[in-house]
């Protein structure tokens, strides 16, 4: 697997800098941004959102990386990253306000947008139980002084960092009566989120307000926002967050039914499978976000992987799981570049309801997809891995033949299966 820009930069600096040697020695390693440019910007090589965008001679040694002044940063073995706990299912209808112009609600295409859409449709209200909830702070900021622990991934102890000044970001402040909300809002989805995205402007407005500060990580992705509350429970423990409340919320839209399913799966005609590697995405959602996020830019591989919770070899999966469904086209440039098909476009541009019902056909179309959602109906519940191997050995499937590879393969049709079911509104 060829090594990205970042991966080979901080190999140089770890080499440079006799990086490992010291983090023996002493537990942690500081380095300046103007350091870290001699090699390459800063602002590329020290921002990872997410544990998967790691560089890769971080991932060997068990490394995160944090900013501790506006021009430094800490390296260490230290718990940076804290995995997604989905909780609720559940989705809450909202209206929104007819005399709203300025905001399209269907056509989201940044955070802002979608902050500021929770916001006026009541969603971020009723997420904190307070109706007076109002605006109040955005944008970078400084950090100012605190000192906090942070757990070691290797051992059983704790690290001390202090912060001085050091560069925050919040994305919405909303203050009601008792509370205040700080924001952190992303437009895709992944499986963990870095910490200091809530902790830092947590401990900056906790010594700045009297209020509870409630750290609060927003998504948005496929018409549905995702709001995850959460308590640091000791706050000057870095790790000590726990999730209080998970809620999610969709602005007026229509409901699906089983007989609708069912209409796809009469009409459907099967297409000959294309000669394409067969999918290995189990998250169907993130073949629709990664969708979501294409028709905004075409994307290199590389910018996939720094911009979604994707290592290189999710992005080829979850790339051709769309080119599988032919909502994704790539072509060969200099470099591999992906973008929505014409297809992908007019699906994805759809209303909620429309979309996912022409989704479910387009997985509906193909043999194994086909077989195994009959078989769910047939059963009352969803087929195992041994049901769909059969069902996949029944089929033609374009280059797999080990029993292995089936059987890894089957965990993919079994989710988009359950996809399509949960589709269906059970009120």
């Amino acid at each position: 697997m060829s090594k990205g820009k970042n991966d080979i930069a901080w190999e140089q600096i770890f080499k440079k800098y006799n990086v490992l040697e010291i983090l023996n020695n002493e537990g942690y390693f500081i380095i300046t941004a103007s350091q870290i440019g001699e090699f390459r910007e800063a602002r590329l090589m020290a921002k990872f959102d997410h544990k998967s965008q790691l560089p890769e001679i971080f991932k060997i040694h068990g490394l995160s990386i944090l900013p501790i002044t506006r021009g430094s940063y800490i390296i260490s073995q230290f718990e940076a990253y804290k995995s997604f706990e989905e909780i609720n299912t559940e989705i809450t209808k909202v209206k929104f306000p007819e005399y709203i112009e300025s905001i399209d609600y269907e056509s989201i295409t940044s955070e802002s947008m979608a902050i500021n859409c929770a916001y006026v449709s009541g969603i971020i209200a009723d997420f904190m139980e307070d109706e007076k909830i109002l605006p109040v702070v955005s944008g970078r900021m400084s950090s100012l002084e605190f000192e906090f622990s942070i757990n070691h991934n290797k051992q059983d102890t704790k690290l001390q960092i202090k912060v001085s000044n050091s560069q925050i970001e919040i994305d919405g402040g909303y203050e009601g009566i008792e509370k205040l909300a700080l924001i952190e809002a992303k437009n895709s989805i992944s499986d963990d989120f870095l910490i200091r995205q809530l902790y830092y402007p947590y401990r900056l407005w906790s010594n700045k307000v009297s209020k509870k500060v409630k750290p609060i990580f927003m998504t948005y992705s496929n018409d549905i926002f995702s709001f995850y509350e959460y308590d640091f429970t000791e706050p000057e423990n870095y790790n000590s967050l726990v999730l209080v409340k998970q809620k999610n919320y969709i602005i007026d839209h229509e409901d699906i039914s089983l007989g609708d399913i069912l209409s796809i799966l009469d009409e459907v005609d099967i297409i000959k499978e294309p000669e394409i590697p067969f999918p290995q995405a189990d998250n169907f959602k993130r073949v629709i976000n990664l969708c979501e996020l294409l028709l905004n830019d075409d994307m290199k591989k590389e910018d996939i992987v720094s911009k979604y919770d994707f290592d290189p070899r999710q992005a080829d999966y979850y790339t051709n799981a769309g080119i599988y469904l032919g909502l994704i086209n790539k072509k060969l440039n200099s470099q591999l570049i992906y973008s929505l098909s014409s297809k992908g476009k007019k699906i994805i541009r759809q209303k909620h309801r429309d979309r996912q019902l022409s989704l479910a056909k387009l997985i509906l179309e193909h043999e194994v997809f086909n077989k195994s959602f009959k078989l769910y109906l047939k059963k009352g519940e969803s087929p195992n891995k041994k049901e769909i191997t059969n069902l996949m050995k029944e089929s033609y499937i374009y280059n797999v033949k080990s029993d292995v590879t089936l059987i890894r393969r089957s965990s993919t049709v079994i989710s988009w299966t359950n996809w399509i079911l949960s589709l269906v509104n059970t009120d």
